[in-house]
């Protein structure tokens, strides 16, 4: 056992300098002021005062809550149908297929997103076959259509995998006991196949949500800076405004809501296991 906690060391030193120091010095600027020397620190709510004050900023906040949320629905209603067919394919189709979905996140995100801004541009490849069928372009780039469009696409592959994983767990007898009893294929799936997968779905939402909400560069790639989310609005105040104090704060508000959906998240679950337990 001794030397077991010795072996892990190593990991709690690197943990405490690369997550718990970090967080450490955003709770620190988060409730000082700016310009504060290192020992005379003065505590202040001023930079949560500003936030939800201001309504810009309350703007932001809404709005990317509503492109992430629109991005999880469209994963799962996109993710479920592909993650059941995947799962309920052959062995050799099975492998092909999570190969081909995967191979995507090979590739950096940035280079991935980039790809899109030539897509959806307005001499790109979009609005070329549009005009080739006779169609009028249209505007896609720097809205907020390519932005959900962008996350869809980068946040698709984790939904689907996770669905995909849950559904193959599943013990095909339930199935097969289901059908001895009666149960058509429609309600096979809402009384059985449904509520066994819906750990993966909750997993897929986790891995969905949570980058999405937060996400920077894909806004600000296909949102030409016009599109600004909260990721965007910390990037500035950090690189730009320099406001360190206040993009702290905006970091510490985004994490309270990333924990609150994680604790969300987890109780639904245990809540579907403890009723599956029942029946």
């Amino acid at each position: 056992m001794k030397s077991f906690r010795k072996m892990t060391y190593p990991y709690v030193v690197w943990i405490s300098f690369i997550v718990v120091a970090p967080m450490f010095l955003i709770l620190l600027y988060a409730f000082t002021k700016e310009g504060n020397a290192v020992m005379d620190f003065v505590f202040t709510l001023d930079n949560f005062k500003k936030f939800f004050v201001d309504s810009v900023f309350i703007d932001v906040l809404l709005r990317s809550l509503r492109v992430a949320l629109v991005t999880t629905v469209l994963c799962i209603l996109i993710g479920y149908p592909a993650g059941y067919f995947i799962a309920k394919s052959s062995e050799g189709v099975k492998m092909r297929w999570v190969l081909l979905i995967t191979f995507p996140t090979w590739i950096n995100m940035l280079v991935r997103t980039y790809a899109w801004v030539g897509i959806l541009q307005d001499d790109g490849i979009v609005n070329n076959i549009l005009s080739i069928i006779g169609v009028r372009s249209i505007t896609l780039l720097h809205t907020e259509f390519a932005v959900i469009l962008g996350m869809v696409y980068n946040f698709l592959p984790f939904m689907i995998l996770q669905i995909y994983t849950a559904l193959t767990k599943m013990d095909n007898s339930l199935l097969e006991a289901a059908a001895d009893l009666g149960a058509d294929r429609v309600r096979s799936f809402l009384k059985v196949t449904l509520p066994l997968s819906l750990p993966g779905v909750l997993s897929g939402i986790t891995l969905v949500f949570l980058p999405a909400v937060s996400s920077f560069f894909i806004p600000k790639l296909l949102g030409g800076g016009q599109y600004v989310m909260v990721g965007n609005l910390i990037e500035s105040q950090f690189l730009t405004s320099g406001d360190w104090n206040f993009g702290s704060a905006i970091s510490l508000i985004m994490v309270i809501i990333i924990m609150i959906s994680l604790y969300l998240t987890k109780k639904v679950d245990k809540t579907e296991l403890t009723e599956r337990r029942a029946n």
